[in-house]
């Protein structure tokens, strides 16, 4: 295997292959199916698709990947009964890892109390799904991103995220040194950083990997190492 093969194999094991489209399809050409094909074809760490494709998505992928799926997406302002609701469905029908948006109207409110107590009635569902926790740094301050980190390490998820990739901007890799060094701060804990959204490029991902993500979310990485092309939106 070549230098350049080892890294996109490195930075593959790290995607999130994604398609949440409003207009996805799950079966035909370039539907969900296909990315699900391709996703467990280039050893992508799971697969990424809207709650309602679910249980195909885990029918089709029969263990080869795991499945992944949103809740509360893409805004956050759902009530917590309805987030917990899509979440207890998703995992009954397979999902292993959840990406919930939070309630931005809290933050911007400074009701962390309650964003805590969100993300924590859904750590508690999830179950052995792992569960990442999107905050969508686009619209935060720096001082809100890093009480985010500690209200999400609080309340027991695994990932904090940075974005929908459906807001006024993706993932940066100021973003992810700011988070990574408060999560440095708090000891070292098991909270780990996926970054998602305007992820065009191997120099991008490699550089948000090297600013301390641990996960990426995209549509378009599979298609770079497959040589280019329309990769879609995420």
């Amino acid at each position: 295997m070549t230098q350049s093969n080892e890294v996109w194999k490195m930075i593959l094991e790290k995607t999130d292959h994604t398609v949440l489209t409003p207009t996805a399809v799950f079966e035909g050409v370039g539907g969900v199916k296909d990315a699900l094909r391709m996703a467990i074809e280039y050893g992508a760490a799971s697969m990424c698709l809207a709650p309602s494709f679910v249980e195909e998505g885990v029918e089709y992928a029969n263990g080869r990947i795991p499945i992944c799926t949103v809740v509360g997406f893409p805004n956050g302002y759902s009530v917590t009964s309805a987030k917990v609701a899509e979440t207890i469905i998703a995992v009954e029908k397979g999902a292993r890892e959840i990406d919930m948006v939070i309630n931005l109207g809290h933050v911007k409110a400074r009701r962390f109390d309650k964003v805590q107590e969100e993300i924590s009635e859904i750590r508690g569902i999830c179950g052995k799904a792992v569960l990442k926790v999107i905050i969508e740094t686009c619209l935060l301050s720096d001082e809100e991103k890093v009480k985010l980190c500690r209200v999400v390490w609080s309340a027991g998820a695994d990932f904090i995220k940075t974005s929908t990739g459906f807001s006024t901007g993706g993932a940066t890799t100021a973003d992810v040194a700011l988070m990574k060094k408060t999560i440095d701060e708090m000891g070292g804990c098991r909270l780990q950083i996926k970054a998602s959204g305007g992820i065009n490029s191997l120099d991008d991902a490699k550089a948000l990997i090297g600013a301390g993500a641990m996960r990426l979310g995209s549509s378009k990485i599979i298609s770079l190492v497959r040589g280019g092309g329309d990769a879609g939106s995420y």
